[in-house]
């Protein structure tokens, strides 16, 4: 028996709404929705942020001025090392156990696996150190910097001419009791300030054996193995970016006299900050191009960038180094449609492309 088909219907068609107009109507209604919360948020324009900005008296602020510029490469990063630096929180973290180190091993609800994997871990790791399995590298440069508006200029040390800018976002939440409206250009002294300042940059890898490392466990049927690997070349990769922090603040001079333990480098309990690309305080991930450009990364560790801007390996950190005692992680928050199309002025990009990148900050409904 052959399907009737009604004009305007489909094969057993009543009348009735069809899948695809229920699901546009949620997607219609969520999208009024999101659009609602969003013009509820009361946001400042890009020129009052601006005018709210972190106020600095730069001809008495004390500026550190590294002892030589540069780039340097540094291959291998010392592996034993490393291993003594590693955050064992997010470790955890990665099983979906959650918790703070060491507490968490004596937690009540998770504490006895909490145990198991940690030894099961330091296992792992004291297998990759002995043996050598993977070389961790990285590459940091220094050169002289100066903030022009909301961007950071970087300087030649020989020349003094243009290198790269920086291109930052600024808050433009409201705020209260005489907070400002941070941006990252305010840890640079300006360029109309006379005063000299500098900027760093760093990008680390714990190692382009991982994958194969993980690979191989796989290839055994050792699926704990392989994910224990990857968690773990996690962990040393954040452990050299902060080795390589620490050797950083050294070479600037505000380190040299820096005796702190593991524990109180982890919780950065030192002056000065290194905010990723693609994180809340510059949340533009494009922006490690710029930093790939100015440490020629693929060729000084053979890191590369995915077109989504992820860092391969995927075992990898980069970041900035802004040595400032004002210097502080914050939140870019929302930001308004002004700030965007200033923002994509100021790269010479289409607002649209802009708008893709910056979608979760985005405090309206793109066009």
């Amino acid at each position: 028996m052959s399907e009737t088909i009604t004009p305007g219907g489909a094969a057993g068609d009543t009348g009735g709404p069809s899948s695809d107009g229920l699901v546009h109507a949620e997607q219609e209604r969520l999208r009024r929705e999101l659009q609602q919360r969003r013009s509820a948020r009361a946001m400042l324009s890009l020129a009052e942020a601006r005018a709210n900005a972190a106020k600095v008296d730069w001809s008495s602020a004390e500026i550190a001025l590294p002892e030589r510029y540069g780039v340097e490469v540094i291959d291998p990063l010392p592996l034993a090392e490393l291993a003594e630096m590693i955050d064992w929180s997010p470790f955890f973290h990665a099983w979906e156990l959650h918790g703070r180190y060491p507490a968490i091993l004596e937690d009540r609800v998770v504490g006895e696996r909490a145990r198991e994997l940690f030894d099961d871990g330091r296992r792992a790791l004291d297998r990759i150190v002995s043996g050598g399995l993977l070389r961790p590298v990285g590459v940091y440069g220094l050169w002289p910097a100066a903030s022009v508006g909301d961007d950071i200029e970087v300087l030649d040390p020989a020349s003094g001419d243009r290198l790269a800018m920086v291109h930052c976002l600024r808050q433009q939440m409201p705020k209260t009791d005489g907070r400002p409206n941070w941006c990252l250009a305010d840890f640079i002294a300006p360029a109309s300030s006379g005063c000299a300042d500098a900027i760093g940059a760093f990008a680390v890898t714990s190692g382009h054996e991982a994958q194969a490392l993980a690979d191989s466990l796989r290839a055994e049927l050792d699926d704990y193995g392989a994910i224990m690997a990857a968690a773990l070349a996690d962990r040393l990769a954040e452990a050299a970016a902060e080795w390589l922090h620490r050797h950083v603040r050294r070479i600037w001079g505000y380190g040299a006299d820096e005796r702190l333990s593991v524990d109180e480098l982890i919780h950065e309990r030192y002056r000065g900050i290194r905010p990723a690309p693609g994180y809340p305080a510059c949340p533009d991930h494009t922006a490690k191009q710029t930093l790939w450009s100015l440490l020629d990364v693929e060729k000084a560790t053979g890191m590369t960038l995915t077109e989504s801007m992820a860092m391969s390996p995927a075992s990898s950190v980069s970041g900035w180094y802004l040595a400032s005692k004002q210097a502080r992680y914050f939140p870019v928050g929302r930001i308004e449609r002004d700030q965007v199309e200033d923002y994509a002025a100021r790269r010479g990009l289409p607002v649209a492309e802009v708008e893709r990148w910056l979608s979760p900050n985005l405090n309206y409904e793109p066009r």
